[in-house]
């Protein structure tokens, strides 16, 4: 995605498009303080802006307010916001479902039903992960990390598993024995 922004800046400024606009905004101070950080992230010219801006694609696209976003492999819902509190019990305005073949509109108490079995799924997957791998045994870990190391350790272990993966994958061949039976 981040090459074909570079592509599309350099095919702008050949028709004579600015490269950067200047962006004002005016916001009270405690909404300005929470915001200026958010805006900083998403305008960073490199990997990470471009992550944060594709994060919110679904967001943009919503004529509400998302509350929260699941992804499957072919299906997605949204549950929308904002919240409108019964009590101490918060409700969604509604939510969306796209599946193949369905798209779906779902009322607020749909929304919520649907918003707490996938949050229970979410649970059950996660905890059930951890099982599997025994990472209750594990001593915890600070959230925080050294980013800069971190992601050196990530992308060298992902060189090496498509450099395994390279050198795994065997030669197509004409003859279904191998190039050197007859």
């Amino acid at each position: 995605m981040y090459v074909f922004r570079k592509a599309f800046g350099w095919f702008g400024r050949l028709l004579g498009a600015p490269e950067r606009i200047s962006l004002h905004f005016i916001a009270n101070r405690r909404t300005a303080a929470y915001v200026r950080p958010l805006v900083r992230k998403l305008l960073a010219d490199d990997d990470d802006g471009e992550t944060y801006r594709t994060a919110l694609k679904d967001w943009h696209r919503a004529e509400r307010p998302p509350l929260a976003l699941y992804h499957g492999t072919t299906s997605f819902c949204r549950i929308d916001g904002p919240s409108q509190w019964v009590g101490d019990r918060p409700f969604p305005l509604g939510g969306l479902i796209l599946s193949p073949g369905v798209t779906a509109h779902l009322d607020p108490f749909e929304a919520e039903a649907l918003h707490e079995h996938m949050q229970g799924a979410v649970e059950r997957a996660i905890r059930a992960w951890l099982a599997d791998r025994s990472r209750r045994a594990h001593p915890a870990v600070p959230v925080e990390f050294d980013r800069r190391e971190a992601d050196h350790t990530a992308k060298a272990m992902i060189a090496a598993w498509a450099a395994r993966q390279e050198r795994n994958r065997r030669p197509v061949t004409d003859d279904a024995k191998g190039p050197h039976h007859v």
